[in-house]
């Protein structure tokens, strides 16, 4: 057998050395209980958005880069990798089976992720990962009130 049989597929756009750690849709628990909210006129704009998000939004967390491809007909995709994102903030929701995510970027930009099933699991895993960057290893960085050079 040659050397090119033996290696297994990779899909387009990741990397043999890269690992998934999630790769799907919203928490189905937020489609069913916006739906239900739905039936109530109130929530209809709620159905439509949860409906809009299951059948569109798609998260990609990999060892290597945060991945949210979404938008109309899925067609929006952002790609972070760790050394760029400089906080992560997430919040509850669904008595905390899935829960909503904030990616804050050093430029300042914001990447939010709305219904992440195992949010914690991902926070978690995120923050390793950004700890682990090549950018966190490097020089501290010094604010305007630090002396270090007097």
């Amino acid at each position: 057998m040659s050397a090119a049989a033996q290696t297994p597929p990779v899909a387009p756009g990741a990397s043999i050395n890269e690992d998934v750690f999630y790769e799907g849709g919203p928490a189905k628990g937020d489609l069913i209980i916006n739906l239900l909210f739905g039936l109530s006129l109130i929530g209809i704009p709620f159905a439509v958005g949860a409906l809009v998000r299951a059948l569109w939004l798609r998260f990609r967390i990999t060892s290597r880069r945060v991945e949210v491809s979404g938008g109309w007909f899925g067609r929006d995709r952002t790609q972070v990798v760790y050394s760029q994102i400089r906080e992560v903030r997430s919040v509850a929701r669904g008595f905390g089976f899935w829960g909503d995510m904030v990616l804050v970027l050093n430029d300042g930009m914001k990447l939010e992720m709305r219904a992440v099933p195992r949010y914690k699991e991902a926070e978690a895993f995120i923050q390793q990962r950004m700890g682990a960057s090549p950018a966190a290893k490097g020089t501290p960085k010094s604010g305007f009130g630090d002396n270090a050079a007097a």
